[in-house]
């Protein structure tokens, strides 16, 4: 039975924040309504969404007001309601994906035999048509979304919550996601509420859009209403909202939607690295970087993620690395990076990137030496900070890198500003929502301007305002001479940005299966030469 949700002067306070990270909010969210939550990165869309789920840690912050889900407090303990995150991987609990769907469910105690009839019926009706013992490892991205949609599926929750659940998936698989979702909206009734950058994915399939503001509700209505009406265009552009392209125009400029694809760009070969003409090229300097019959896979894999790339990368060049959900991208990025072993072949740094470095593998450097020529930005921005502050964490990689405090401070004060950061300069990067700890790691990346810098997905969860803000800052790394190379599905942010295109091929499901055996013939790699 679907639940309402209803909230009174509800808001939640970071324990090291004065200011609300979400509300005041009053509204009331009908059972069985579908909702689509909107608002500039760090408006409080994913706290609001983990509240509701009940699973914000009481130690971390303080709530004040109500908020009732069927009329009681959000209590994750009665199973009534599902959430599905981000990242794929990290609601990817067990080996294989029939004890995954099963999790859910044993957690509310339901028989052992009813368990077991809804596995197969829930990977059935979310399009995984895969025993319940193929291991969870060999799914893609947009089939692990799939697999947590599916558990919840066999929870029949009351009110499903779902925090961008495209935002790291290929624009093919996105759709298939969207629909996955619906197809348990519809199966369950539930309430549901989703966050999501992607406007026009979800317009057609909700009953109402609320636009989250720094202060609390900004506009709500029906999506049909809220952006056809000229009145509320410019305040929507304001929050940083994708507006669909029919959206009447703006009456002072702005971002009314993603840029269209510029033609500048090159497609090179998956198996290529032909002289790249088109994109940046007017600008490129010397090689920095050059691989030779590089095949990339995670240590102990038997089989290469992706294969064969023969590539040069120059100064102020920038490079994206495209493809469908396990096509190997990720890989690829750690292995350039010098953080993963080669399967075959090599990655090499030319002079100009070695700069005094005695071994021209990457992978073969100190960590000190890697650091200093190479920044790479993971996929999840969380896993790579250091430091207790904002500011302190963009000033650590110029103080490491020898600049002066002057010039460090500098540094800060212009990435602080650029990504509007500044009034969080001395919040824990921790309490950052997902948007703005991803500006965050980009910038302290970006800070000590590398000679080559590697970002996995650097635009998810981030507004039309963010992400323009973001396209200057590799605009500006660009021009000063770093090279880029970029895992994205945001072709747009590429586009953006002149960047050069690798697409690389995706791999059949029993390739992936393959891989997923650890072979102890391959070694974890050596960091000789």
């Amino acid at each position: 039975m679907a639940l309402p949700i209803t909230a009174c002067g509800y808001s939640w306070t970071h324990a090291d924040r004065d200011e609300p990270a979400v509300g005041p909010l009053d509204l009331q969210i009908a059972a069985g309504e579908r909702v689509l939550l909107l608002g500039a990165s760090g408006a409080g869309k994913s706290t609001f969404l983990h509240a509701v789920a009940g699973v914000l840690p009481e130690e971390s912050g303080e709530p004040a007001g109500e908020l009732l889900v069927g009329g009681e407090a959000p209590d994750p303990r009665r199973g009534s309601t599902g959430l599905v995150l981000q990242d794929p991987d990290s609601q990817v609990i067990f080996s294989r994906i029939g004890d995954d769907v099963a999790f859910g469910m044993e957690n509310l105690g339901l028989p052992a035999e009813v368990v077991e009839a809804r596995i197969p019926s829930s990977l059935r009706a979310l399009g995984l048509d895969l025993p319940p013992e193929h291991p969870s490892a060999a799914l893609s991205g947009g089939q692990k979304q799939r697999l947590a949609l599916a558990g919840i599926h066999a929870m029949a929750p009351d009110v499903i919550v779902l925090d961008e659940p495209t935002a790291n998936i290929d624009p093919a698989s996105a759709t298939e996601v969207r629909d996955a979702v619906l197809t348990v909206q519809a199966e369950t009734t539930a309430t549901m509420l989703v966050v999501e950058h992607r406007v026009e994915l979800w317009i057609d399939h909700v009953d109402q859009v609320i636009v989250l503001g720094r202060d609390g509700i900004v506009a709500q209505g029906p999506p049909g209403q809220l952006f056809t009406d000229p009145e509320l265009t410019d305040t929507l552009i304001d929050c940083g909202i994708w507006m669909p392209q029919d959206s009447p125009a703006p009456r002072r400029g702005g971002l009314s939607a993603p840029p269209p694809p510029r033609s500048a760009a090159h497609q090179v070969g998956p198996l290529s690295g032909s002289p790249i003409e088109g994109g940046r090229s007017g600008r490129l300097g010397e090689v920095l970087l050059r691989t030779d019959q590089l095949s990339a896979a995670r240590p102990r894999m038997r089989t290469p993620a992706a294969s064969d790339l023969s590539l040069s990368l120059r100064s102020g060049q920038a490079l994206g690395l495209v493809g469908a959900n396990g096509a190997g991208k990720s890989t690829t990025a750690l292995t350039l990076a010098g953080l993963l072993p080669e399967f075959s072949g090599q990655v090499l740094a030319e002079a100009a990137l070695r700069e005094g470095a005695k071994r021209t593998r990457p992978f073969a450097w100190p960590s000190k030496q890697l650091a200093a020529r190479i920044g790479m930005v993971f996929q999840e921005p969380a896993h790579q900070f250091l430091t207790s502050s904002v500011a302190a964490e963009l000033e650590l990689g110029p103080r490491l890198a020898g600049w002066s405090a002057a010039e460090a401070q500098a540094r800060v004060a212009e990435l602080l500003g650029g990504l509007g950061l500044t009034r969080l300069a001395h919040a824990h990067p921790q309490s950052l929502s997902g948007g703005e700890k991803r500006r965050l790691s980009v910038a302290a990346m970006l800070a000590p301007r590398p000679r080559v810098l590697i970002v996995d997905e650097p635009t998810f969860g981030q507004d039309a305002l963010t992400w323009a803000g973001l396209v200057e800052m590799f605009r500006d790394a660009l021009d000063y001479g770093s090279a880029v190379v970029a895992v994205s599905h945001d072709h747009s942010f590429l586009e953006a940005i002149g960047a050069d295109l690798l697409e690389l091929g995706d791999r059949s499901s029993a390739e992936r299966v393959a891989d997923c055996q650890p072979d102890d013939r391959v070694s974890a790699g050596d960091r000789s030469e």
